[in-house]
């Protein structure tokens, strides 16, 4: 918007963008904003990415995925789809520079420098405060009530964390006596996409901006109004979706959070900068000639950090660890696959993931069914590989095809997909009452497609969310790409159906429907109290606080086999999003060599037990049969 508005040019025609669920660009487009993720997708699709002349890829030392694995399909010498005159144009942080110079293979490089003494100096404690959410919210009153100029940026390792921030925030800013009105505290985190245009919007009345988020905001994140900065010096993240975390954040992170503190006064001039080029032995770079490129900044902010210097220069590490190195990989794999890249070990990383996380990932997709016997991509992992879903949900929604459950199914994913639903614990008893009412008997994957029905009905109202606690931005996202899902699957020419929910029939379809794609996470039981034992992990961990199955005003037996969305190791283990399962159809519809393959257990000796005997019901049912209609098969 401010590039089309800078140039004088119609958003969507000349400069347009590419978010998920939202395309704003035209035939006429020339410059093109898009989302790594999304790109992403388009290169792996058959649908292809277009002719395209530059491509900038900004912020590389974020080290996302889609960001690192652009740069590798990029480079590698097999794909031959670009243009003969195409450029990359990578921008990042000067610490990654001798990575990525030995990467590409000494490419041009231009250095644009940082005025100095434009940020403020860190201000460090001189120890870790024990209590992170009440040591943010203290330096934030005292902010406050000194009434120096400027918004606010804090940042704290987890969404959680950051709700808790907020609601101490919203109810001890209040009763401030404090010139102006008080100030507008926002959360920033994936999901809360009001909050984030809240943030740009100029406030009418001059209310100060409390903005309060994660490592979301560490690199793509700029207010100009933000003066002061407090950072936990934390993150959270998790390691292939199994384990939560809790580390300090890379010394580039910490400079990138200082950055922020020097916000410039609204309608301040901007002015042209010194650029020192670096001649590269191969190729002789260009004169750029170029202003706007640095702003002029008020050195009148604050930056406190709330650990003390030490803990960054002995434990920080100096880049942020690439994530492509800690997440499940089978949605990479399905990728390389789908490029035609046989062996992932083919394929150029800038940092390579670890073999056994390789491996891991070509066993997954193999019991999905996604690979042939050659190791290549099957019918059905081509399919698969074009859904913006992980692989096992891609599986689920495929299957539904099959057992006629398409309309819940897709709500389902939209559901899964888009950030949880929830915002925060009930507040009230009346809140509590009304969450409850929303609750499925048959576990959360139905309570979601019950909320999503109930959010419809109710007109997309937000009222309607605030009253039950539930996440407005979070549904929205949901309904949009629940569309997109169905074109897709228009697009395919994949068979659909009616909608049929709450039926008993239903029911049993949606159940097979999971469980084709997701019996790879399903735990039991082991004791009757709750504490249940993963499958394919000698883990244990506890239902969710979340899960219906906790919520419910009657104490009952916890169910006894159980399939989960997600895990994650913590301080509790929690299982979440979770729906009771049947053993028997579980034998019934994952492949026998994934049950032969699990690791030593009771639950898997029970479901081998199931397995004979089913196997021996139906040769006794087909013999039967056979001498029930013996001559009728003759004469067949």
């Amino acid at each position: 918007m401010r590039v089309a508005d800078e140039m004088d040019l119609t958003l969507g025609h000349e400069v347009g963008y590419s978010i998920p669920q939202e395309d704003c660009t035209g035939p006429d487009t020339l410059l093109r904003f898009c989302w790594d993720g999304l790109l992403l997708q388009e290169v792996a699709s058959t649908r292809g990415t277009g002719a395209w002349g530059v491509l900038v890829l900004d912020e590389a030392q974020e080290r996302s995925v889609a960001s690192d694995l652009l740069q590798g399909l990029l480079r590698n010498a097999r794909l031959g789809n670009l243009p003969g005159d195409s450029r990359v144009v990578v921008v990042t942080d000067p610490a990654l520079e001798p990575k990525l110079q030995a990467f590409w293979g000494n490419p041009p490089t231009v250095h644009v420098p940082r005025r100095p003494g434009t940020c403020p100096t860190p201000i460090y404690r001189d120890t870790v405060p024990t209590d992170r959410v009440e040591a943010a919210c203290q330096a934030v009153i005292e902010l406050c009530t000194k009434e120096a100029p400027g918004d606010v940026l804090v940042y704290l390792p987890s969404e959680e964390e950051i709700l808790l921030c907020c609601e101490s925030l919203s109810r001890e800013v209040g009763p401030l006596a404090l010139r102006g009105p008080p100030p507008r505290v926002l959360p920033l985190h994936p999901g809360c996409g009001p909050a984030i245009q809240a943030a740009y919007e100029d406030t009418d009345l001059g209310a100060r901006k409390v903005v309060v988020t994660h490592w979301l905001a560490d690199f793509s994140f700029s207010l100009p109004s933000i003066r002061h900065v407090i950072d936990s010096g934390l993150e959270l993240r998790s390691i292939r979706a199994e384990s939560q975390v809790l580390r300090p954040i890379s010394k580039c992170q910490a400079e990138a959070r200082r950055l922020r503190a020097r916000g410039f006064p609204p309608g301040k001039s901007l002015c042209p900068t010194e650029i020192k080029h670096e001649k590269n032995p191969h190729t002789q770079t260009q004169e750029i000639c170029s202003g706007l490129l640095s702003q002029v900044f008020l050195p009148s902010g604050s930056c406190l950090c709330l650990y003390p210097k030490s803990l960054l220069e002995l434990e920080a590490p100096l880049l942020p660890t690439a994530r492509i190195c800690e997440v499940n990989l089978s949605p990479v794999v399905l990728l390389l696959k789908r490029r035609q890249i046989a062996e992932p070990g083919e394929c150029h990383f800038l940092d390579r993931p670890a073999p056994e996380a390789l491996m891991q990932a070509l066993e997954d997709l193999d019991y999905l069914a996604a690979l042939d016997d050659d190791g290549n991509l099957s019918d059905l992992g081509v399919i698969l590989s074009e859904f913006p879903l992980p692989p096992e949900l891609a599986k689920a929604l495929l299957a539904s095809c099959e057992f006629n459950c398409v309309d819940e199914m897709l709500t389902l994913a939209a559901m899964l997909t888009a950030a949880p639903g929830f915002t925060h614990p009930p507040l009230s008893a009346e809140e509590a009452a009304l969450r409850r009412a929303l609750e499925h008997t048959d576990g959360d994957h139905s309570s979601l497609i019950q909320v999503y029905e109930a959010f419809i009905q109710s007109g997309a109202d937000k009222a309607w969310c605030q009253a039950r606690g539930l996440n407005w931005a979070a549904l929205c996202q949901a309904q949009k790409l629940r569309g997109d899902l169905l074109e897709l699957m228009q697009q395919i020419e994949l068979p659909l159906s009616q909608p049929a929910f709450g039926s008993e029939q239903n029911r049993t379809d949606l159940q097979k429907a999971l469980l084709s794609g997701y019996f790879l996470k399903v735990a039991r039981d082991t004791d009757g109290t709750g504490n249940y034992l993963l499958l394919t992990h000698k883990h244990v961990a506890q239902l969710s606080p979340y899960c219906c199955y906790r919520s419910r005003r009657s104490p009952t037996r916890p169910p006894p086999w159980v399939l989960y969305h997600t895990f994650s190791i913590s301080k509790d283990n929690c299982l979440s999003i979770v729906s009771e399962i049947q053993p028997q159809m579980l034998v019934e519809l994952a492949p026998p060599y994934f049950l032969s393959n699990l690791p030593p257990s009771e639950s898997r000796d029970l479901l081998n037990q199931l397995r004979e005997g089913m196997a021996d019901s139906s040769v006794e049912s087909e013999s039967s049969s056979t001498q029930e209609f013996g001559d009728a098969c003759v004469l067949q």
